[in-house]
């Protein structure tokens, strides 16, 4: 993979400007720098956008680095335009500017919005502006298809709290269902609806319901499974492994097939992906169409599952819903310079920051920072070239050398070795899900 070596100016052009030997990664027991205080959800420091939406406060300089998360809005988005989609490089914290952010390249197409990820590409995410601290969720899918593509709605925090749908594109009958709390890898958690009529060439609406005290996946409708937490509890761990956190809704489409992922997790999307298949020849890319996607945030006086103040800040690195505050805290920066720490930092024509853009990394949208049982404290790391890019032509088809915005899977980095190649067998043996994410980029460093 390539990394862009951009002027400042550029950066929020789309492009992520880093240093020479790159971020510093991080994980529960390898805190971030002061400079660089933020931990991406991709497992790496930096400042500005890596300060938003997917900053982990446990891993981070300190928990008041990561900017204030804004608070659940219920709404309905049809998704007939992208007018109401920012790109990364665009985005201070501001939710009423806009209801997504994007990574990737997501495009209007006949009324609805397709993620599209053209060959070599991390594929696209559009991640909600709010958060939701329970609630439900709801969208219209059409999945894409093929070998090694991987299409996904889920909930995810800050904390790696997960609720997933996730459908491989040659399983065209079933929708994946998942749960973690707090990244940590328990591979019992996955569950399958079945008999689900061709998800590529039909539209179904997918639901999840999610309380204090239960999950429930549905689709059109239909109870698909149930998971209650009082099922969920870790005598060993004395803790509920439910997700219980604000979490941003997520929609992708991301190559589980490519060369760079995990063995383990190339099987369980189907096989390696086809850069040079009829579809790239006839689109230009893979994609996966999304309709009519609603939040409807849970409605409580007491916390947990409060919104009535300005953002959700963490006051405990034990990242559990009692140590959730709903509250007034501003969740805006002033530019891609600042962080929790200096939320009015401005740009400067002499700025020289570390990266400003966490980048897409091909590994999924879910779990790519440093799980939580891991004692070797090395950070996760996926590459960290840019991931924006919010406009484009249809039927582009970027090469590895360019400087698009996109993350690039060239193939030039490191399958992952010892126990995460192992973990990623057992997910495949299990049913897999959005878990694979840590798996696929747990010990690659890119450079």
């Amino acid at each position: 993979m390539l990394r862009s070596l951009l002027p400042v100016g550029i950066a929020f052009l789309g492009a992520s400007t880093v240093l020479a030997q790159g971020p510093a990664t991080c994980s529960l027991t390898q805190k971030c720098p002061k400079e660089a205080p933020c931990c991406s959800q991709y497992g790496q420091c930096g400042v500005g956008a890596y300060c938003l939406g997917g900053c982990d406060p446990r891993m981070s300089f300190s928990l008041d680095a990561c900017v204030p998360e804004p608070v659940c809005a219920s709404k309905t988005m049809k998704m007939d335009n992208t007018d109401n989609i920012v790109d990364v490089s665009k985005y201070l914290g501001d939710a009423t500017k806009a209801d997504w952010v994007a990574q990737g390249t997501p495009l209007p197409f006949e009324g609805n919005t397709i993620l599209t990820m053209p060959p070599n590409t991390a594929g696209t995410v559009l991640a909600s502006t709010v958060y939701l601290w329970y609630g439900n969720v709801k969208a219209k899918i059409r999945t894409g298809r093929g070998a090694g593509v991987v299409t996904a709605f889920i909930l995810l925090s800050d904390v790696k709290d997960e609720i997933d749908y996730e459908w491989v594109g040659t399983e065209l009958d079933t929708a994946q269902t998942n749960y973690y709390f707090q990244g940590i890898p328990d591979y019992t958690h996955s569950g399958n609806i079945t008999d689900v009529s061709n998800t590529n060439e039909n539209f179904h609406e997918y639901e999840i319901r999610w309380t204090p005290d239960d999950i429930t996946w549905l689709v059109d409708g239909k109870v698909g499974r149930v998971q209650k937490k009082s099922d969920t509890w870790n005598a060993t761990a004395n803790q509920w492994d439910f997700p219980q956190t604000p979490s941003r809704l997520q929609l992708s489409i991301w190559p589980g097939g490519a060369s760079t992922n995990a063995e383990g997790t190339v099987s369980w999307a189907g096989g390696p992906i086809d850069w040079n298949s009829e579809d790239i020849k006839r689109d230009g890319y893979y994609y996966a169409t999304f309709s009519d996607v609603s939040i409807e945030c849970y409605q409580t006086k007491t916390a947990p599952g409060t919104n009535s103040g300005k953002s959700y800040t963490f006051t405990d690195a034990k990242g559990t819903n009692d140590t959730v505050e709903d509250g007034d805290k501003n969740p805006v920066l002033k530019s891609l310079l600042g962080t929790g720490l200096d939320m009015d930092k401005e740009l400067s024509p002499d700025s020289d920051p570390s990266e400003v853009i966490p980048g897409l990394t091909g590994g999924g949208p879910g779990t790519n920072g440093q799980a939580a049982g891991d004692a070797n404290g090395s950070g996760s790391s996926g590459s960290s070239g840019s991931g924006s890019g919010s406009s484009g032509n249809a039927g582009s088809t970027p090469k590895c050398s360019s400087s698009s915005g996109w993350q690039q899977d060239c193939g030039s980095g490191s399958s992952s070795s010892g126990s995460t190649n192992e973990g990623a067998r057992q997910e495949h043996a299990l049913g897999a899900s959005a878990f694979a994410a840590l798996i696929a980029v747990a010990g690659m460093l890119y450079l």
